[in-house]
């Protein structure tokens, strides 16, 4: 894991975050599967998906923390983190999605800005660039959307928890949107950035 983290970078490939992120991505197929059983005339699940949702949250903030306190930044942490991070998200939105929670437009929204970022990949390779380190602003709108899932789950149902899960989940999602787009803007910023200067050198 590695937040944009700066310093020294550890060769180590087996660290607590890394493994951290590896379970996070492990954990994809399962959260889908708990989610979608009843669609799939299985019995609901709702509460161990709520709980994974949970603990995938967690260990996002989690294996940054441990990241830069024990110097364990590493590069492959750099694009392990994300990746997992990306995956959960969108396994997240396939599931609230097929299990009419959020709309679709939504889920086409914060799916449309990775496919945008994911464009510039090819362009970052052409300059000899590998991909840049997460922004800040980009994990802190990871962890909103990371807070509003669970609590749109909570908020499928009826009663005062409920209805207070469904406010403060949406409000989360609203944000998270907002700072997701934006953070991908300043990622595509410092693209243009780089492949500006390095037509003038």
């Amino acid at each position: 894991m590695a937040a944009g983290g700066t310093g020294v970078q550890t060769t180590r490939v087996a660290t607590v975050p890394n493994v951290l992120s590896l379970l996070r991505l492990l954990g994809v197929p399962v959260f889908l599967w708990l989610i979608l059983s009843p669609r799939l005339g299985g019995a609901n699940r709702d509460g161990w998906a709520l709980a994974l949702l949970v603990a995938g949250g967690f260990s996002d903030y989690l294996d940054g923390k441990i990241a830069r306190r024990f110097n364990q930044v590493s590069r492959v942490g750099q694009i392990l983190d994300p990746a997992a991070d990306r995956l959960y998200i969108l396994s997240t939105l396939v599931g609230l999605t097929l299990r009419d929670i959020i709309p679709a437009w939504l889920a086409v929204g914060i799916v449309a800005r990775d496919v945008l970022l994911a464009l510039l990949y090819p362009l970052l390779r052409a300059h000899g660039y590998g991909p840049l380190p997460v922004h800040f602003l980009g994990k802190a709108a990871t962890l909103n959307l990371l807070y509003a899932f669970p609590l749109l789950l909570l908020g499928d149902g009826d009663g005062r928890i409920a209805t207070l899960a469904k406010i403060f989940g949406w409000a989360f999602v609203g944000w998270g949107t907002a700072l997701y787009w934006w953070a991908g803007v300043l990622y595509a910023l410092q693209v243009w950035q780089l492949i500006k200067a390095d037509s003038v050198t």
